[in-house]
C-alpha cells in the first residue's frame, strides 16, 4: 500500500506538564498543564485516529485489528509500540516498569513497559533520574523505609539530544524543564515510588512501594545507546538503539534522500524542520506510519525525523 497514515495525537492533562506542546508543535492543547501527547497510539488509554486517506477517521487500534495487512500480518496481539512526546514543566514521579512476566502475571495480561528517551529540549541546568545507588534489596528496601531518597537516586545532567535507554527494573524520572520523545511498548503500567509528598486534587498519588521493590533492578546497571552512524543522500541516519521491542533511528536530512524501510512497517516523527514524503508535505510535530509493501520512500526538505520499527517475527 503506497498510502501514508497520518496520526492525530491524544493529549493527556498532568499535575507536572505545560504548554510547550502548542508553542513547540502548534497543537490544540487542553490546557497549560498538557504533560503527554500520545502521537502514535493504539491503547485503549488514548487511542490515536487517522488523519486523512483511505482510513479517515478510524482509530488506529482499530486498523489493526481489521487490516493487520498493512502491519505485516503481525502476531503480536496489539499495536506494539506507543511513541509520545512529554512536556515536563515541573518533576515527575521517581518511578519503575515492570517487564512483560511481571505486567502478565500482576497487571491482568499487560504489556512490560521497555522505553527509550530522545530529549528534544530542556533547560540548561536540566537533570534527569536514572538509577540507584542500593547494592541489593535490603539496603534499597532500608533507604525507601528511612526515606533517604537524596542518597538512593543517581541524577544526572542532560542536554538537548541525548538519549537513553530505560529497561524494565530502572528507576528513572524526568525532572522539570525537559521535553522528551519516548518510544515505549505499548503499555501505561507505572510504579510510582517516590513524589516529593506532592498533592492532587487535595490527596497524594498513590505510590506502589512493594511492586517497585519487586521490579527493581539491584544493582543498577546503565545501558549504552548504539550510536551508529549510516549516510543515505543527503540524510544521515544514526541508529540510537536496537532491542527485543523495537528499533529507533535518527534522519537528519539537507536535501534529498531514497530510504528502504527497515521494518515491515515504520513509524516517523518530525522532531525539527520541514520537508516533503514522495512529495507529501511533512512539519515538526507530524506523525505518521509507512505501511507494509510501501517499499522505498523518497524525502526532501530540511528536517529531522525519528523512526521506529519492530523486529517482526523472529
Amino acid at each position: 500500500m503506497r498510502e501514508i497514515l497520518f496520526l492525530k495525537p491524544v493529549f493527556k492533562q498532568m499535575i507536572w506538564g505545560g504548554n510547550r506542546m502548542a508553542s513547540e508543535y502548534g497543537y490544540d492543547i487542553p490546557g497549560d498543564n498538557t504533560g503527554e501527547c500520545w502521537a502514535i497510539s493504539a491503547h485503549a488509554n488514548g487511542d490515536g485516529t487517522i488523519c486523512g486517506g483511505t482510513y479517515d477517521g478510524v482509530n488506529l487500534s482499530t486498523l489493526y485489528k481489521e487490516h493487520r495487512e498493512l502491519f505485516g500480518n503481525s502476531k503480536e496481539e496489539v499495536f506494539p509500540l506507543l511513541i509520545k512526546i512529554i512536556d515536563a514543566k515541573a518533576d515527575l514521579s521517581i518511578q519503575v516498569h515492570p517487564d512483560d512476566a511481571y505486567a502478565n502475571v500482576n497487571e491482568n495480561g499487560s504489556l512490560g513497559k521497555t522505553e527509550c528517551w530522545y530529549i528534544l529540549d530542556c533547560d540548561e541546568d536540566a537533570t534527569i533520574v536514572i538509577g540507584h545507588n542500593a547494592k541489593d534489596k535490603a539496603e534499597l528496601r532500608s533507604m525507601i523505609e528511612e526515606n533517604r531518597w537524596d542518597e538512593l537516586i543517581s541524577v544526572r545532567p542532560i542536554k538537548k539530544g541525548d538519549f537513553f535507554q530505560i529497561e524494565p527494573g530502572t528507576v528513572h524520572a524526568i525532572k522539570a524543564g525537559t521535553l522528551i520523545l519516548e518510544t515505549q511498548q505499548s503499555s501505561d503500567i507505572t510504579y510510582r515510588l517516590y513524589d516529593y509528598g506532592r498533592l492532587q486534587n487535595g490527596k497524594p498519588r498513590e505510590l506502589h512501594i512493594e511492586k517497585s521493590i519487586d521490579v527493581i533492578e539491584c544493582p543498577h546497571r546503565d545501558r549504552t545507546a548504539e550510536n551508529k552512524f549510516d549516510r543515505a543522500g543527503d540524510a544521515r541516519v544514526q541508529t540510537m538503539v536496537t532491542c527485543p521491542f523495537y528499533t529507533v533511528k535518527k534522519i537528519c536530512l539537507k536535501g534529498e534522500a531514497e530510504l528502504s524501510m527497515d521494518g515491515d512497517y515504520q513509524l516517523f516523527s518530525v522532531i525539527e524542520g520541514n520537508g516533503t514524503v514522495d512529495g507529501t508535505p511533512v512539519k515538526k510535530g507530524d506523525h505518521f506510519i509507512l505501511p507494509t509493501g510501501y517499499g522505498v520512500y523518497k524525502l526532501s526538505g530540511e528536517m529531522e525525523l525519528m523512526t521506529s520499527f519492530t523486529r517482526g517475527e523472529q
